[in-house]
């Protein structure tokens, strides 16, 4: 958890001093003055005793992290963003020494502000020196970028705000690069003068002499702390090997060998088989989590990043991290999510495991799908129905629903996963308007085409139902099982006896808090059950617009 917080801590602090950078930088496109006005300003903050600390601090700390970060993996088998930050994270410190000696170090030994003209002139005379700036600002962005990215995709506001951020993600360098540009050809005339050149300079006087073997031993102890990390990892390796491995038995058959104190997901990864997880194998998200058959009382206790995951979503006692959990001992275990679950799953899947609550379950069936087939060609028929569950899934979307099952001319939706029944159940009558619209919409296009309007029926229950990650071990999926979920099905079917569009139940009615005494109100004989259920048949659903909900 310590670590954690201070990779987070001492990242921020570096992505303000790296925006803060390159917004000055951006002022080259007006003026050398208006660069200088704002170094100035920003140099008030990190040349004070505590901001020189923190941005020190954060730069080698940050580093070290990153060496720790690949001495404790087991194995080198990464995502690709994964394998891009951490190589992008070991290069930053190497090249950004010499600018932070040049500049930095310059200041602080001998009392000289850099200006902007020198950068830009020394930039300009020597141009690896300029062209190693451009590469050290695109790997810094980079890693910065990747690095927020998967902080924040967990975070509900997230997808809103991402189109802004990827504009300002991308034109910030842009208009960085561009101010050095246009202060280099500013400046470039003046470069042709030696004279103007040695005045320019002439602050730094014999400085560099002293600065540049700086560099060198500064490049050669990072080159001696990367070499020490990859021995310190190979010794780890053989002192891991005399204390035994384990063997993880997944319920796909799979069985996995990994040596004692690996991590359940390095073990799998290392194995070549794909697992979920969203944050890294940060404890950030629970989108890793597996549940523990045999061995689970010989597994060492959850640490505290653990804990607090596991208690986000309310697990039982077998469900564990495999990001944190490290085996002594065999143990079978079978994954709770699709290796391809998002950040998005991890956003909704967050207080479901396998527990009952109270949901809104909407079941919807296309009607006439046989005949439709026997109308059109194989190819035609599939375009129409993708087309159709196209529109129901934006509707879902748009009103809060989860899409919970498929079945070839119909699907389960759930409501209230996540914002109450009262919201759950109006988000649900919210859906299902959106989805007869959508609907309107869609015959308008290919009710020409087929020769008749589709048409479709919905049901819609609230209840308790047992909610959780379900099906194959290779592909789970998040739904619902029970009593709640059968009434609903079965609700859909009765929209042909009230020959109504929409038929819910009393309890979802009374569950959104509003007046349903404008609609018919029937006692529905439903198979399986022994006593009539109160329902509303519902023929008009403008009053149920998404904007109501």
């Amino acid at each position: 958890m310590a670590v954690r917080w201070l990779r987070l801590g001492t990242g921020l602090v570096l992505a303000t001093y790296l925006v803060l950078h390159m917004l000055n930088l951006a002022l080259g496109l007006l003026s050398f003055d208006a660069m200088e006005a704002f170094r100035t300003a920003v140099a008030v903050i990190w040349y004070h005793p505590l901001g020189t600390f923190l941005l020190y601090f954060s730069f080698l700390t940050h580093f070290l992290l990153a060496l720790w970060s690949l001495y404790r993996r087991s194995n080198l088998r990464l995502k690709a963003w994964e394998a891009t930050q951490l190589t992008l994270g070991l290069l930053i410190l190497p090249l950004a020494a010499g600018h932070l000696i040049g500049v930095r170090l310059r200041a602080e030994m001998f009392n000289v502000a850099v200006t902007y003209p020198q950068v830009v002139a020394k930039y300009w005379l020597h141009p690896w020196t300029g062209w190693r700036q451009v590469l050290l600002v695109a790997i810094i962005w980079l890693h910065m970028t990747i690095g927020l990215h998967y902080w924040l995709r967990l975070k509900r506001w997230y997808p809103a705000a991402l189109p802004y951020l990827y504009l300002a993600a991308a034109l910030l360098p842009v208009l960085a690069l561009l101010g050095l540009l246009r202060a280099g050809l500013t400046i470039a005339p003046s470069l042709a003068s030696p004279e103007w050149v040695a005045r320019l300079f002439a602050p730094f006087g014999s400085q560099d002499a002293v600065l540049a073997p700086l560099e060198l031993w500064a490049l050669a102890i990072l080159a001696a702390l990367m070499l020490a990390t990859l021995a310190a990892r190979h010794i780890r390796r053989s002192i891991r090997n005399q204390y035994g491995s384990f063997r993880l038995s997944l319920e796909s058959g799979r069985r996995v060998t990994a040596p004692v104190g690996a991590t359940m997901l390095e073990a799998i990864r290392g194995a070549g088989i794909p697992h979920a997880s969203v944050c890294g194998g940060r404890g950030r998200c629970t989108t890793c989590r597996v549940r523990v058959g045999n061995g689970l009382e010989a597994l060492p206790q959850p640490n505290e990043t653990e804990k607090r995951a596991l208690a986000r979503i309310d697990a039982p006692g077998n469900v564990r991290l495999a990001c944190q959990t490290r085996p002594r001992r065999d143990l079978s275990v079978v994954p709770l999510l699709p290796p391809t679950a998002s950040a998005q799953t991890a956003r909704r899947l967050g207080a479901v495991q396998g527990s009952e609550k109270t949901v809104t379950v909407m079941f919807l069936d296309l009607r006439g799908s046989t005949a439709l087939g026997e109308r059109l060609l194989p190819y035609d028929t599939v375009f129409v129905l993708n087309r159709f569950f196209a529109e129901m899934s934006a509707a879902l979307k748009e009103t809060g629903g989860h899409y919970a099952q498929f079945n070839g001319d119909g699907l389960m939706a759930l409501y209230g996963l996540e914002s109450g029944v009262e919201r759950g159940c109006r988000e649900a009558l919210a859906g299902a308007a959106a989805m007869f619209r959508r609907l309107a919409a869609l015959n308008e296009t290919v009710a020409a085409e087929m020769g008749q309007s589709l048409r479709m029926g919905i049901g819609i229950h609230t209840g308790e139902a047992i909610v959780g990650t379900m099906g194959p071990p290779d592909a789970p999926t998040l739904t619902a099982v029970g009593d709640t979920v059968n009434v609903a099905a079965r609700l859909e079917a009765e929209t042909k006896t009230f020959n109504c569009p929409l038929v819910i139940s009393q309890t979802t009615a009374d569950g959104c808090g509003r007046d349903f005494s404008r609609y018919p109100r029937h006692s529905a004989a439903l198979r399986g059950r022994s006593e009539p259920l109160p329902v509303y048949a519902i023929d008009d659903l403008e009053a149920f617009s998404p904007e109501a909900a």
